[in-house]
């Protein structure tokens, strides 16, 4: 007898959207035929066009909700941001006892799929946050958090592990923040804070300004009489899609991926208002002032990209939206065919380049409005511009002295916290304190206060790891937060430079090639970038590959004079006979950093770090410099 094959279970990863109506009983015992005539309406106009127009689809309806499924934790949030954000316009003049509010839970989980179902675990868990969800808002589980992480320009608060009905193990979960909970209050209330020249288009701005508020996690505050008062953020800025030059459909995407891009990377500097790439296609050719006043928004990134041959080239500029002028233009060259590739250093280095010019624009701003009475904001940008700097003893000590004063007048204010932090690691990396434990010790309890509250934090990731590499101890962690700093905000090109230089002192010269590069490709006119070449001077000295160590030492030097590249220099020419240059090296080493011998030199390696490979290297570095004529 013929033994039957078993029957094939289909089964694949997906993204699970479990959502239900908060109080669905109650709403329905007060009106039945009212409240499903509402829930249809919303389904319809809401729910439904938001999950389709990304990638998702409905797996079935549940009564008071529904199932879907999406290939993408991304997508999934953004459809949910999406719909929540509609439903609450469609329903803010609702009374409270009849208003229909969407709770959705999101996890991802291997699923069990069948024509018009959906199984599994992850689906049961799904259900579950959505269960713990509150009204109007969004739970995910720590698997779909992953996924989205840095992603989205939104907070997600941390709620610790939960058990979960019917779940076997514990599900840590997140749920979307919001400042406060969507007001009820009509839109007519919201325009009425605008000043009265501009009720022209109260009608349509209260929606928009609400929708894309929600959407981008933005948050906003009430005064006592619960009417709605918009933040006011220093970076508030719109990217205009980039203006296609040559006509060619390929190009107008790529044009427009580069501007949606754009916008997700700004989004991701703090205290930053980044318009919906979605509003500011509505104002393509529009005058500046008229975008500003309307968007409400201070500066405006505009751009064109044109195409010739296989070389595109992509201008930016940078615009007060105040008076219209151009603050700041910039030009990226690359390589057509390497498009995807081309897309990613376009977007990291203007998105760089944005985050030095904007916050230099508003420290110079801040000067001016208010030289005499500055708040823990003007402070904190006066100090990172400073502290953007080339790296020297007196720029750092000025922009600590800055992010001091800020925190005198906001202890908490996570920007200053993370910018002190900042500060008095890069003094212990670069030996320009006496008392490395005591910086050291403060610079990890600032910056552990921002992570604990902002765990998706980039820029404190990026400082944990430079408080870690300048321990010179556990190196792999400074790696690992430099990793995680990176998988948060990829366009951090600091990140990128610091992970080189970790390489180094963990042994790994050969493997700190590839960050730098990535580094000085985003930033190729940094502030940061004579410390890159460095990197890479030293990466080749302690491999023995001195001609190449020399000539990076040099482009370094040529940037901004740096005490270390002198020494790499000195050893490197000594160790292939170029005694000439390697005294000139020692002299000008001697005259920054006066006193310095080969002692402090060996003193130093072993404070930057106790890998064996790297020590052993140093010792031949070391070698180098005594021939070069370094006293011992």
């Amino acid at each position: 007898m013929e033994q039957q094959r078993p029957i094939r279970v289909e089964r694949r990863l997906s993204a699970i959207l479990a959502a239900d109506v908060a109080g669905y009983s109650r709403l329905m015992h007060r009106d039945e035929e009212a409240t499903h005539a509402k829930l249809t309406a919303l389904l319809t106009e809401a729910v439904a066009p938001a999950i389709a127009e990304h990638g998702g689809r409905i797996v079935k309806n549940t009564g008071d909700g529904f199932l879907a499924e999406f290939p993408s934790a991304v997508e999934a949030v953004r459809a949910a941001l999406q719909f929540q954000a509609r439903v609450k316009e469609l329903t803010i003049d609702d009374p409270e006892a009849k208003r229909i509010a969407i709770r959705v839970g999101i996890n991802i989980g291997d699923v069990i799929v069948e024509p018009t179902d959906i199984f599994g675990d992850g689906v049961n868990i799904a259900a579950r946050l959505e269960g713990i969800a509150e009204p109007g808002g969004i739970c995910i589980s720590s698997a779909a958090y992953d996924q989205v992480r840095g992603k989205l320009a939104v907070a997600f608060a941390d709620l610790g592990e939960q058990n979960l009905k019917n779940i076997a193990l514990p599900i840590r979960a997140y749920a979307l923040q919001f400042a406060d909970p969507l007001p009820n209050v009509s839109f007519l209330k919201i325009t009425r804070r605008f000043p009265p020249g501009l009720w022209s288009w109260r009608a349509w701005v209260g929606p928009a300004i609400l929708l894309l508020m929600t959407i981008s996690g933005v948050g906003y505050w009430y005064t006592r009489w619960g009417e709605l008062q918009l933040p006011n953020h220093r970076l508030s800025i719109v990217v205009l899609p980039f203006t296609n030059l040559s006509n060619e459909p390929e190009q107008e995407y790529f044009a427009e991926s580069v501007a949606d891009d754009l916008s997700a990377d700004l989004a991701r500097i703090e205290d930053s208002l980044v318009i919906a790439p979605s509003t500011a296609r509505a104002y393509k050719n529009v005058d500046p002032k008229r975008v500003g006043r309307e968007l409400g928004i201070r500066y405006i990134l505009d751009g064109s990209l044109r195409r010739t041959q296989s070389i595109v080239r992509v201008n930016a500029q940078l615009i007060d939206a105040r008076t219209g002028a151009e603050i700041w233009s910039e030009r990226v060259d690359g390589d057509w065919s390497k498009s995807m590739q081309l897309q990613d250093v376009i977007t990291g280095r203007l998105a760089r380049r944005l985050d030095l010019e904007l916050t230099n624009q508003e420290s110079r701003d801040a000067e001016i409005a208010r030289p005499n009475s500055p708040d823990a904001v003007d402070l904190t940008m006066r100090g990172w511009a400073v502290l953007n700097r080339p790296y020297s003893r007196e720029q750092l000590a000025q922009s600590s002295a800055l992010f001091e004063r800020a925190l005198q007048i906001d202890p908490g204010y996570p920007k200053a916290l993370v910018g002190l932090a900042d500060t008095l690691a890069v003094e212990v990396n670069y030996r320009w304190t006496d008392a490395p434990g005591e910086k050291l010790g403060r610079a990890e309890n600032a910056v552990d206060q921002v992570l604990s509250r902002f765990p998706s934090d980039a820029m404190a990731h990026f400082v944990k790891g430079e408080i870690q590499r300048a321990k010179g101890r556990k190196l792999e962690v400074a790696v690992n937060e430099y990793a995680a700093a990176i998988a948060i905000n990829p366009s951090l090109a600091p990140a990128y430079g610091a992970l080189g230089a970790a390489k180094i002192r963990v042994g790994r010269s050969a493997e700190a090639f590839a960050p730098l590069q990535v580094a000085i490709q985003l930033s190729p006119r940094d502030p940061l970038l004579n410390t890159w070449y460095f990197y890479v001077c030293h990466a080749h000295t302690h491999l023995a590959q001195y001609n190449e160590s020399i000539d990076w030492c040099g482009r370094s030097i040529a940037v901004k004079p740096f005490w270390i590249a002198y020494a790499d220099l000195a050893a490197a020419s000594a160790l292939t006979g170029h005694q000439d240059e390697a005294q000139a090296a020692i002299a000008e080493l001697r005259r920054l950093r006066p006193n310095y011998t080969v002692a402090l030199w060996l003193q130093d390696g072993s404070a930057w770090s106790d890998d064996v490979v790297f020590l052993d290297e140093f010792q031949r570095i070391a070698e180098g410099l005594g021939k070069a004529g370094l006293p011992e």
